[in-house]
């Protein structure tokens, strides 16, 4: 009969992870005896395992090496290579298989063997079929439950790396959002330089970290500076770094920035605002990979990866001489546009479910989750602020909320205005499909100016109207002064 099961021991301790699912279908039977070949052969197609046989423990280790088995099922004593030795060598080898050995000199102290030898169970000869098959249901049990503990740790991490989260985080389930994750996998490893482009909000300084996160530099600094919130006086001082003596106040060497992110990334946030002195300097850090220090004689050698950000439109600045159409290109070889919000609407529940979380944690409330009517009203709204402003609009609601669930009270007026118009209107019982219009068209303009911030042409775009009907339509609706 068969041995009692003891803890698995497989090779290093791990399961055989063969199938997605857990069923062992592979069998590999390994016997001297050609009667036994047959007979388990027989039994292992009946019970629909694709089973085959070999006739010694080193033809069992050349299949092995040619095709992956879920299960061997072998015999102890052969000659030459018997089952034991078959073990130690699956172990040597790194073979991830589940081995079972069969004997007919069983005795406990056989068992307790092949267990120590990282056999999962052992099998007595003469045996009944049904004992076989349930030592091999019994190992499909054991490779299901191995899979699920994987599975739920793996979603254990994955849910306290979420709650964990810092800015650097990306949450995305979207289209748009997933392939620029994806675009980041495949360029991080390069020291490429990479643009960035997108309104305000939508999260240009995480991906910039996600791309440093991913790549070689990421135990190295990552160096985050806003060109647009930097003095011109001062600018190429703190990029470049300058020697003492160098201007009035630089009493004592100073390290620049591209120094101070040595071996890792720069991301120079607004390099739209960069001035134009500036950007003949920078190009020629790019492609020189020297800098000289304000004050000083000679090139320092640099190892940066830099990255680069901006809401401009770079080609219209370029257009417009306010930017050098050859910076343009340098910084320009890889370019990631992030979507604003609205246009990604899919990603809403994730990050007000993060936001959530982590604004509770922060200030130790508990509340449960958002109303479906208030969702609804956040899925609906157009977030001129993108993310950022979503992330505000979760921790206020939070802070305001009485009940367990964010509601509709809890939400900005700005984000209740525009719905309660349109809804006003449809309920009012008015008919006219023009009166109506008239107001969903006065909004969605309202809507589009404020996200652009007053720029009818980008407004245009937005509404996907020529600009000539964009001004029409304001003057129409009396919104020449928005």
């Amino acid at each position: 009969m068969a041995a009692a099961t003891a803890k698995s021991v497989e090779t290093k301790g791990k399961p055989s992870s063969h199938r997605a699912d857990g069923v062992l279908r592979q069998i590999l039977v390994v016997d001297d005896e050609e009667a036994m070949r047959h007979m388990l052969m027989l039994l292992l197609k009946r019970e629909g395992y694709e089973a085959t046989a070999v006739a010694s423990g080193e033809a069992a280790l050349a299949e092995l090496g040619q095709k992956r088995y879920d299960v061997v099922l072998s015999d102890i004593r052969m000659p030459k290579l018997g089952g034991l030795d078959l073990v130690d060598e699956i172990h040597r080898r790194d073979i991830k298989t589940t081995v079972i050995l069969m004997s007919a000199f069983g005795s406990v102290d056989v068992a307790i063997e092949a267990m120590k030898r990282g056999a999962y169970d052992y099998v007595s000869k003469p045996f009944r079929p049904d004992e076989v098959v349930l030592v091999l249901k019994k190992a499909e049990e054991r490779e299901r439950l191995f899979r699920e503990n994987a599975s739920l740790k793996m979603a254990l991490a994955e849910r306290q790396r979420m709650q964990a989260s810092g800015p650097g985080a990306i949450l995305s389930s979207s289209r748009p959002m997933q392939e620029i994750l994806r675009t980041i996998t495949k360029i991080a490893e390069y020291k490429t330089t990479v643009l960035i482009t997108g309104e305000s909000g939508t999260g240009k300084e995480l991906v910039a970290r996600a791309i440093h996160q991913e790549s070689p530099r990421a135990q190295a600094p990552f160096v985050a500076v806003n060109c647009g919130a930097i003095p011109e006086s001062l600018i190429e001082s703190e990029l470049f770094g300058h020697k003492k003596g160098a201007f009035t106040d630089a009493i004592r060497d100073k390290t620049g920035l591209f120094q101070e992110a040595s071996g890792g990334t720069l991301f120079l946030d607004e390099i739209g605002e960069l001035p134009l002195a500036l950007q003949v300097k920078l190009l020629r850090v790019l492609q020189e990979h020297m800098v000289r220090p304000v004050g000083g004689e000679n090139d320092e050698p640099i190892d940066v990866r830099l990255v680069t950000a901006t809401m401009r439109d770079l080609p219209a600045e370029v257009a417009a001489g306010r930017f050098r159409e050859d910076l343009f290109y340098r910084l320009n070889v890889i370019a990631l546009h992030l979507p604003p919000l609205r246009d990604r609407r899919d990603d809403i529940p994730i990050l007000v479910e993060h936001f959530l979380a982590r604004t509770n944690r922060k200030l130790g409330l508990a509340v449960s989750g958002v109303t479906a009517e208030a969702m609804k009203l956040l899925l609906h709204y157009a977030w001129p602020g993108n993310v950022r402003e979503l992330e505000n609009t979760v921790e206020r609601a939070i802070v305001l909320c009485e009940g367990d669930e964010i509601g509709r009270r809890d939400l900005y007026d700005r984000i209740l205005a525009g719905e309660d118009r349109i809804r006003r209107t449809l309920q009012s019982g008015e008919l006219s499909i023009k009166k109506t219009t008239r107001v969903v068209e006065e909004e969605l303009i309202r809507r589009a100016l404020k996200e652009t911030g007053g720029n009818r042409t980008n407004a245009a775009k937005i509404l996907e109207i020529s600009h000539r009907a964009l001004l029409y339509k304001m003057k129409e609706f009396g919104l020449t002064d928005l």
